[in-house]
């Protein structure tokens, strides 16, 4: 089979691997579309986030869908040609914190496309990918792989809105890539009084205009929060989408006191003023994946709640697989771009 393989930053190549067979308890799916993640794009470009970094080539994806092919020993469900998103998710149920009820902490996870165990566990960008039968979500009937791909991060945007309060509450998104217009579309979803989302560039503002934001603020202008920072801060909650150090720091003027900041995107090291914290009585929250939300995020894409239709901005054959990564990474082109495999 051909799977879509990092073997250093920028040496994305698409490779023959041995197409795989399913054991007790697991399917095969035939993988028909796979979005590419903003954390794929870091490891594209810089081998990993963080402290992350590959130490041998892996397979990237974890946003994938597609048809259950085969069943391995022991599995009935789902049936033989079901379209389902794939949970990427695989935490092991006997740690601690799994047997807390916890499995989004657990400490064996393995997660699909992730170099934060070693060896890597290889991701779902390939023809074929075995997994446990649980984490193969059959979508509504009528629902295509392209719109069941988006499960994986409405599922992390669902998370992440549980974290905190939205219901008639002011809401700052601060980021319109991928994950900002999906929060857009949950705070709008769960009852938001205002949305306002931020970005350095016009095209995801507009975007995010288009999906239903209430204003948009270009902060590539100087002081162009500033308006906001009024009277202790206008923002009930704040979610920072972004993955950087000034977004984080922003933040914090624009927060009324005792709201609550949610921290979604990965890779800043930032410095916060602590007192600005402690003086405002600011819930400062982080959000890591999701848990129970990835079968309601695809319960929700089934029943037309969520309209993810408008995000996807290119499907690219695995053969482009280059020139795909490129352009999702090119925010003033695309806002997601998705891989077909079949």
């Amino acid at each position: 089979m051909l799977a879509v393989v990092l073997h250093k930053p920028k040496d994305l190549r698409v490779d023959e691997r041995e197409q795989p067979t399913p054991g007790p308890g697991e399917v095969l799916v035939e993988i028909a579309r796979g979005g590419i993640c903003g954390s794929d794009l870091h490891y594209y470009r810089h081998g990993g986030f963080g402290t992350v970094r590959m130490k041998e080539p892996m397979t990237l994806g974890h946003e994938i869908a597609g048809r259950v092919a085969a069943h391995g020993e022991g599995v009935l469900a789902p049936p033989l040609g079901a379209i389902v998103a794939v949970n990427p998710s695989m935490p092991c149920g006997d740690c601690a914190f799994c047997r807390a009820g916890q499995p989004i902490h657990c400490t064996n996870m393995r997660f699909l496309g992730s170099a934060m165990r070693f060896p890597h566990v290889q991701g779902g960008f390939a023809e074929y990918l075995v997994c446990p039968a649980a984490n193969a979500v059959p979508v509504a009937p009528g629902v295509g792989a392209d719109k069941a791909a988006f499960a994986e991060p409405l599922a992390v945007c669902l998370h992440a809105a549980s974290r905190v309060s939205i219901y008639g509450k002011r809401v700052l998104i601060m980021g319109a890539g991928p994950i900002g217009a999906l929060l857009v579309l949950v705070a709008r979803f769960g009852g938001a009084r205002e949305i306002v989302v931020t970005d350095v560039l016009d095209a995801p503002l507009a975007f995010a205009r288009s999906v239903g934001a209430d204003h948009t603020v270009n902060v590539g202008i100087a002081d162009a929060l500033k308006p906001f920072e009024a009277d202790k801060g206008y923002f009930d909650v704040v979610f920072e989408a972004a993955g950087q150090a000034s977004t984080v720091v922003s933040a914090l003027a624009v927060t009324r006191p005792r709201g609550g900041i949610v921290l979604v995107g990965q890779g800043a090291t930032a410095e916060l003023p602590v007192s600005g914290v402690v003086g405002k009585e600011i819930d400062l929250r982080g959000s890591f994946r999701f848990d129970s939300e990835f079968g309601l995020a695809v319960e929700m894409i089934g029943a037309g709640r969520i309209d993810v239709a408008p995000l996807l901005s290119a499907v690219m054959p695995v053969a482009d697989a280059v020139a795909a990564f490129e352009l999702a990474g090119d925010k003033s082109r695309s806002m997601k771009v998705q891989l077909a495999f079949a």
